[in-house]
């Protein structure tokens, strides 16, 4: 008999609306090699935390199945981060274990973990097999500008989109819109080209750059990168809208 595979978890969130279609059970996962200017969970970056709780699968579906009664037929579970990805094999064993049990499952990824190499990509294309839906996070469409504001590089992040697309895999595609970093019409033009050559993308979100977690980067000494930016004003974020053309994605209604 094999020891159980065991994953590293932040925390759990029994309530979430916003993390997918329904109302989710959502599962937030230690660890993330990204370092986001605008990261509102710092505490999730390194994967080794002492605070992290190491748990199976078969706990985390226990735990998940007592609010089975609040998803309504959209809802289900929904694992974020940190970067589920770092932590693949505990992902295959939790998806395959809630679709044997008939729950939706979601993932939220940065996609930075991503690669064509094995062993990888094929516990990626099996992890695929019982995944319904990602909310794929575009941090920036350039790669440059998003090594200067993650501290990683997106080919790889944009050829897993571009996989995603290959195999008709229901994708959110997700932009945080950050002042003075990706708020510019030359980087929105360029990121709804690239959504457009996509064939799997059921919904575009723009999601405005915010403080909240600012208070985290302080509790760990970290210095706060984006130091004096305020988040962005209703012009500018109806501005990315109108350029990202949010309101042609409306597969999210009918899927």
């Amino acid at each position: 008999m094999t020891d159980p595979i065991m994953g590293r978890i932040h925390s759990t969130e029994n309530f979430g609306t916003v993390d997918g279609p329904g109302v989710r059970f959502v599962i937030f996962a230690q660890g993330c090699r990204m370092r986001c200017q605008f990261c509102h969970n710092p505490d999730t970056w390194n994967i080794n935390s002492k605070k992290a709780q190491m748990r199976t699968a078969d706990d985390v579906l226990d735990e998940a199945l007592n609010y089975r009664a609040y998803w309504g037929e959209k809802g289900g579970i929904t694992v974020s981060g940190g970067e589920p990805l770092l932590q693949i094999d505990f992902l295959i064993d939790l998806f395959k274990k809630a679709k044997d049990k008939g729950i939706n499952t979601t993932l939220d990824t940065c996609g930075n973990p991503f690669t064509r190499k094995e062993p990888f990509f094929s516990k990626f294309e099996e992890l695929m097999n019982y995944t319904d839906l990602l909310l794929f996070d575009i941090k920036h469409i350039d790669t440059v500008q998003h090594k200067k504001l993650t501290k990683h590089g997106n080919e790889n992040i944009l050829e897993m989109a571009q996989y995603l697309s290959e195999i008709g895999k229901p994708v959110w595609v997700r932009h945080v819109l950050v002042p003075f970093r990706s708020d510019y019409d030359e980087f929105l033009d360029r990121l709804n080209e690239f959504i457009q050559s996509l064939n799997n993308v059921d919904k575009v979100e723009i999601l405005p750059y915010h403080t909240m977690g600012r208070y985290k980067w302080d509790e760990l000494n970290l210095k706060y990168p984006l130091e004096g930016i305020e988040p962005p004003g209703q012009d500018r974020v109806e501005n990315a809208k109108k350029i990202l053309q949010v309101d042609q994605y409306t597969g999210y209604q009918t899927r």
